[in-house]
């Protein structure tokens, strides 16, 4: 019998059946009364995960633990810092742009006879249409009339409102600062206590050969080969989207494409973060503005260019980052980001693949040192002989 079997725990029949569903029961009711307050905490544990290896580092070089937490946190804060500041502008700057010219578009009339820019689009569609023999649609009619009855303050109110969004938006950040604050001393704690927490569980389970990690070590794996995978994933994505929609703006196909480039291809890798619903959040903007400046055939052109890159991401690109990252069968996937998002919102869906990805390495270090006591009694089972009448 070598190690790794000789100390396998075996779950009694009785607790099975009795301990472990209540203790699920007492689990699941204590979860839900304090769900922020564990949300905060698993936050705060896969960034203790996330950056204990950093901190691991550091104490190699003879730096003490607490001051190689110190300055793992101090540039850990200058990026999220920098990364907010860098966001926050990009957003309130474009998003400002585009709302002065959806507002110019719907709103100021320029010309002869004096026209707004919807209504000179309105009218060269018309005239294609026309020239097409399709002159029985009226649409240049039918949009005037819908302008004229949604009126011009209704666009600027709509554009104020967003205006007034992106502007709000470093101030609501600022709602979040308590948790933010409670989140990092958690983990502060915690990567103070980490290396303890391994080292008892390392006596109690100890590792199965020279290059098994542990416990702790398989979480800290799981989740950096995730952010790995994910970061490696929006970038890809980021720079595709900006290479495509400057090589549009530089051929005509969107007006002035290639000056915001860079912008909407950072959002579309911002915006890939988010699971799933991330590659849309990053094709509205650019679409909306190809839109507004060059009319349906621009505005139909950068949805290819999206199109496309989405095809790109799901056959080749996920596959193979995301693929060897998770290891996580497409239905839990599925699954984890539909429970992250009733459970606990956005937020939710924003930490269910590391916390399913840091869960995944715990189940396998539990399933190779725990076994349940089967419920068959060994002996063999005696064939009875029945007569047929």
């Amino acid at each position: 019998m070598d190690r790794a079997r000789s100390i396998r725990i075996q779950v009694p029949r009785w607790v099975q059946l009795v301990a472990l569903p209540l203790a699920l029961l007492l689990l699941w009711a204590v979860a839900g009364a304090v769900r922020h307050i564990l949300f905060l905490f698993l936050v705060a544990l896969l960034i203790a995960l996330l950056l204990n290896p950093l901190v691991r580092g550091l104490g190699k070089v003879w730096i003490p633990r607490g001051a190689a937490i110190a300055l793992v946190y101090l540039g850990f804060a200058a990026a999220v810092v920098v990364a907010i500041v860098l966001l926050g502008t990009i957003v309130v700057q474009q998003t400002r742009t585009a709302s002065h010219r959806v507002d110019h578009y719907f709103t100021v009339k320029a010309g002869t006879p004096p026209q707004t820019g919807a209504e000179h689009d309105l009218a060269r569609l018309q005239l294609w249409l026309n020239r097409n023999h399709l002159s029985s649609i009226h649409i240049e009619e039918r949009g005037d009339k819908f302008l004229h009855q949604v009126g011009l303050n209704d666009v600027r109110k709509y554009t104020a409102r967003a205006l007034d969004w992106a502007e709000g938006a470093g101030v609501a950040v600022v709602t979040l600062l308590f948790d933010g604050f409670l989140i990092v001393v958690v983990s502060i704690y915690m990567l103070l206590d980490i290396q303890r927490w391994s080292d008892r569980i390392n006596r109690r389970f100890p590792p199965r050969h020279g290059d098994d990690p542990g416990l702790i070590g398989r979480m800290e794996q799981a989740i950096a080969s995730y952010v790995r995978g994910q970061l490696l994933l929006s970038l890809i994505i980021g720079v595709s989207t900006g290479i495509g929609i400057y090589i549009l703006g530089v051929v005509g196909a969107m007006p002035h494409g290639e000056k915001y480039a860079v912008a909407f291809g950072a959002w579309a890798g911002i915006t890939e973060l988010i699971p799933y619903i991330g590659p849309w959040l990053g094709a509205i903007p650019p679409v909306l503005y190809a839109l507004v400046q060059g009319g349906p055939l621009s505005a139909l052109w950068v949805a290819l260019l999206f199109l496309g890159i989405q095809q790109f991401e799901g056959h080749v690109v996920v596959p193979n980052v995301m693929g060897r990252s998770l290891r996580l069968h497409p239905l839990l996937v599925i699954f984890g980001l539909l429970a992250g998002g009733e459970i606990y919102g956005f937020a939710g869906i924003l930490v269910a693949l590391p916390l399913l990805a840091a869960g995944r390495a715990a189940y396998e270090f539990f399933q190779e040192r725990v076994e349940m006591e089967p419920w068959s009694d060994g002996h063999a089972l005696t064939d009875v002989g029945v007569e047929l009448e």
